[in-house]
């Protein structure tokens, strides 16, 4: 209770189900018991179809600033594999409805190297998501899941995914489109205008602590990591019976943090060595030198200033190269 929250995020489901006048109960019971940033982010994420211009409005009159809209593709075809209930005319009419009631910072998520999805394709999404009225786009690679039903199609063969080379051609176009647009790149999967980076997702990057509350939720204070109930039903016997809903936690240990803050500083606006070693000390960077010398002279990454940051064919390979530091 004694920290000021600069940042509050309504997300995973689809928060805007929910009635404005909830959404604005929420957000003061959190500022009756929190010090509340005057000029905190408040984002709300929203799916098209779910929310029309005077919802929007409540919205806004309910505290939310910022509004995060699930398009994944304007593509009709690529909708209807992704399984989602809306077309392409309703994911625009979504984000004009947004802007209309006064929202200023807009974001949406796509999502390419689809099965099947040419080039022509994906650069098409991109091409329509500029023409709007949005900030910030984020863009992800589908990413196949055990369990998943994609991934049971791909092993009874109904479904080819595209290759890693072609994933990342088509990441690096992306980049390239997106910077030319006037989107600056921030993190492996996000890019903004300036002003727009999203202060939630920086302060994951950054390494900042954060509470949160609901089903599944994650929260991270005092080196300490703890997670709720994901089932609804448990979630709520829980609090009847306890007052939380809190199912497992962590304890994480001085070399855990220390792969954890490298690992998100570099797959976001880089990694300043000085502010490693002032928070873990030398170990890791004695322990990575060798390799992160032979990533500087493959231009993977850029050193300057004792500050490390992916490269473009870096920031495609990312995942990779993270998993061989050590």
């Amino acid at each position: 209770h004694d920290r000021n929250l600069f940042t509050i995020y309504f997300g995973g489901g689809t928060p805007s189900l929910m009635e404005p006048g909830y959404i604005h109960e929420i957000i003061n019971h959190i500022k009756n018991n929190f010090t509340v940033d005057e000029n905190a982010e408040v984002t709300l994420e929203t799916n098209p179809g779910t929310v029309d211009l005077n919802k929007f409005i409540e919205f806004k009159n309910a505290g939310i600033n910022r509004i995060s809209v699930g398009i994944q593709s304007f593509n009709k075809d690529e909708l209807k594999f992704l399984t989602r209930i809306h077309d392409s005319e309703t994911a625009y009419q979504t984000i004009l409805n947004a802007h209309e009631a006064g929202f200023e910072n807009i974001s949406l998520d796509l999502i390419f190297n689809l099965p099947g999805q040419t080039k022509q394709k994906w650069m098409s999404n991109l091409e329509k998501a500029v023409t709007l009225p949005v900030k910030h786009i984020s863009a992800y690679s589908l990413i196949l899941e055990r369990g998943t039903i994609l991934n049971k199609m791909v092993i009874d063969g109904k479904v080819e995914m595209q290759d890693e080379d072609y994933d990342a051609e088509l990441y690096e176009e992306t980049i390239d489109f997106l910077e030319a647009k006037g989107f600056e790149q921030y993190e492996v999967s996000n890019f903004a205008k300036p002003g727009y980076k999203s202060i939630h997702n920086k302060a994951y990057w950054d390494y900042t602590e954060y509470l949160s509350f609901g089903t599944s939720a994650h929260s991270f204070i005092n080196n300490k990591r703890w997670w709720n109930y994901s089932s609804l039903k448990f979630y709520i016997a829980a609090i009847e019976k306890m007052n939380h809903a809190v199912t497992g936690s962590e304890i994480l240990t001085e070399e855990e943090m220390t792969e954890e803050y490298v690992m998100l500083a570099l797959r976001g606006e880089g990694l300043h060595l000085d502010k490693l070693q002032n928070r873990f000390g030398n170990e890791w960077i004695n322990r990575n030198n060798e390799y992160l010398s032979s990533l500087i002279k493959d231009q993977f990454i850029i050193k300057k200033n004792n500050f490390l940051k992916f490269t473009k064919k870096g920031y495609a390979l990312c995942d990779e190269i993270l998993s061989n530091l050590n």
